[in-house]
């Protein structure tokens, strides 16, 4: 009966883990996604940019 306990304890102590997680609200949400989408656009444009540039440098150099 010890397989039974084990993952019946495990949800039990997840859950009580859980209980203490502090969630977002709304606004925190919103705003921190709002956060990653500019940060990935910007990081695409350097990569694009970075991207041309070297494919300027090899398409010299060959």
């Amino acid at each position: 009966m010890n397989f039974i306990k084990k993952p019946l304890q495990f949800f039990k102590e997840a859950y009580y883990e859980l209980a203490k997680v502090t969630w977002l609200g709304k606004k925190e949400a919103v705003a921190t996604t709002v956060v990653v989408i500019v940060f990935i656009i910007i990081m695409s444009i350097f990569v694009s940019l970075v991207d041309l540039f070297l494919g300027g440098v090899i398409r010299q150099i060959l």
